[in-house]
């Protein structure tokens, strides 16, 4: 991508055009998530943004500070789900990155369709090929459904953040680490269009072989991160410091080779190139019939899953994003105009920062076994109900239990729940449970019961357990002595940015209220000007007071029984 030299003054122009421009509805709309990114972070690094990356947002756009998921298993395949339908992973369906079939016990991949196949490459069974587990519309969708010749693309390092966000009437686009290029898959047509295989053909991840993954800031711009090579931090093939080198050690490029790129900031490069070419020449946001781009990057997850994301490298990564980014609004400045597009960008997770960095700062943490943790589950339910392995695994945060072995015995499945859930929170790292009748009800819940209601949007009864699982503050599910994680209810998981940008429709200014990713949707369906999303369960967006086309917006109360409802 092109250098970009952009400069305050350059930037201030370009909103004072893009506010001049006041289109009935943007031509293109452009949906970024950041895998896993915190809020905390990008308000602790603000002062070291450039001034056209998320700084466009931050001082140009709208943004928003306080915004939580409101569902508890906080994991990639569910925020994607959620940001691009409007509705709870108990309505969607995505309740998690995998869960485990209710009646059989065996794993379900989010994306996994066996019906169809990558366009390029060795496709595995459980592989993400269609979004056919997804059980509601995406805004994208109803966009396609109202304009048939909207177009609605998504690209991603991941295969289900391409698949989710771009629905059921778009077209997928993901990096393929064991190859290092880009694929769809038969869901979506026969063959690739000319310009996927031309830009493959380019064997553009190699062009990293041998790159250098500098920090691009002083070392004392980085004091309140903790510092490389921590033993905490887990390793990628470039170890666990910078500068690195992609590929050192290695003969050639392979597999962990393009795994490395995805957990670097060359990674997210890629992406956007790669979104860049499907902008150009798919035609986005070049006619009157608006489009939609949703472009997920992954790297940051990945980089905060080996090295925590107090670490200087999950730092680093976030301002080497927000370069990126410039480089990316400006070709989008070049190629639609800075007035005709709208951009919006969240995350599809939080992230718990490593726990025994926790615990070097006086916090708590620590890691629960999962394997362990159940072996000891099971053995003391054969113990009183005379039943070996009742405890299929976690599905989604959940004990999914055997439900047809206690049917044939006559054990009531309240008592084996009881059971577990008392001898499982005498575990350290599980703070409590709730079994069905709770999971069910759509009583208000206690106020000792603070967890609950999140427990409630994440619980699909075809797709989880029986016995919903909550982890102690600080504590993670991992038996890996490095390395962090997310998929929890606290608000290190739950906080997430939700930024906005297209003076027009938006206005400028920063939002208090408390909000949540699945208005997201909402928002962008009702810029697109589309009928209410019919399966959403977030609201609109409030905007602030000054600045929008329409003015403010109030927003539409939420009831319990409409954030419940399945």
């Amino acid at each position: 991508m092109r250098r970009i030299a952009a400069t305050a003054l350059a930037a201030l122009s370009l909103f004072a055009q893009a506010a001049a421009s006041a289109a009935e509805r943007p031509r293109l709309v452009v949906l970024l998530v950041i895998d896993g990114l915190p809020m905390r972070q990008v308000q602790a690094f603000k002062p070291q943004f450039g001034p056209d990356g998320l700084r466009r947002f931050l001082d140009h756009g709208v943004s928003y500070s306080q915004a939580f998921y409101a569902h508890a298993h906080t994991v990639t395949a569910a925020g994607h789900a959620t940001l691009a339908t409007g509705a709870h992973p108990a309505r969607h369906g995505i309740v998690g990155n995998e869960w485990l079939d209710r009646a059989t016990g065996a794993p379900v991949y989010n994306t996994e369709d066996r019906a169809h196949r990558y366009l390029e490459g060795r496709t595995a069974p459980d592989a993400g090929t269609s979004p056919k587990n997804l059980l509601v519309e995406t805004f994208g969708d109803a966009l396609r459904t109202h304009e048939p010749a909207a177009k609605v693309i998504g690209v991603s390092g991941k295969d289900r953040g391409a698949i989710l966000p771009a629905g059921h009437k778009g077209v997928a686009y993901m990096y393929r680490s064991e190859t290092g290029r880009f694929t769809s898959t038969t869901y979506y047509m026969p063959q690739h269009p000319a310009w996927v295989n031309a830009f493959n053909a380019k064997r553009n991840a190699e062009r990293f072989w041998h790159a250098e993954w500098r920090p691009l800031r002083p070392e004392a711009d980085y004091a309140g991160s903790s510092p490389d090579g921590q033993p905490w931090q887990g390793q990628a093939g470039f170890g666990n410091r910078l500068p690195a080198t992609l590929g050192a050690g290695m003969e050639a490029p392979g597999e962990r080779f393009f795994t490395d790129v995805l957990t670097s900031p060359f990674g997210d490069q890629l992406t956007l190139e790669f979104a860049l070419a499907a902008l150009r020449n798919e035609g986005l946001g070049q006619d009157d019939i608006p489009d939609v781009l949703t472009v997920s990057l992954s790297s940051h997850d990945y980089i905060n899953h080996v090295f925590g994301p107090e670490s200087r490298l999950s730092h680093d990564h976030l301002l080497q994003v927000d370069r990126l980014l410039q480089g990316f609004f400006r070709e989008l400045d070049r190629e639609v105009g800075a007035g005709r597009y709208a951009l919006a960008l969240s995350a599809d997770h939080g992230f718990l920062d490593t726990p025994e960095y926790r615990r070097s700062k006086g916090l708590p943490g620590g890691r629960l076994p999962v394997g362990p943790a159940l072996t000891a589950l099971n053995n003391h339910l054969a113990a009183e109900f005379g039943l070996p392995k009742l405890a299929r695994g976690l599905s989604a945060g959940t004990v999914l239990f055997d439900e047809a072995a206690l049917a044939a015995k006559g054990v009531a499945m309240a008592a084996v729940t009881r059971s577990a859930a008392g001898f499982l929170q005498q575990l350290d790292g599980i703070a409590t449970s709730y079994g069905e009748a709770d999971l069910a009800s759509s009583a208000a819940p206690r106020a000792d019961q603070a967890h609950l209601q999140a427990l409630r949007l994440s619980w699909y009864p075809p797709r989880t357990g029986q016995l919903a699982l909550v982890p102690l503050e600080g504590w993670m599910y991992s038996s890996r002595p490095t390395g962090s994680s997310h998929g929890s209810s606290w608000t290190y998981d739950q906080q997430v940015p939700i930024l906005l940008w297209g003076p027009a429709w938006f206005g400028q200014g920063e939002v208090k209220t408390r909000v949540q990713p699945a208005d997201l949707a909402p928002t962008l369906a009702r810029a697109l000007g589309l009928p209410p999303l019919a399966q959403a369960q977030g609201s609109p967006l409030p905007l602030p007071k000054e600045g929008a086309q329409d003015g403010p917006q109030k927003r539409r109360p939420r009831t319990p029984a409409a954030d419940t409802a399945r």
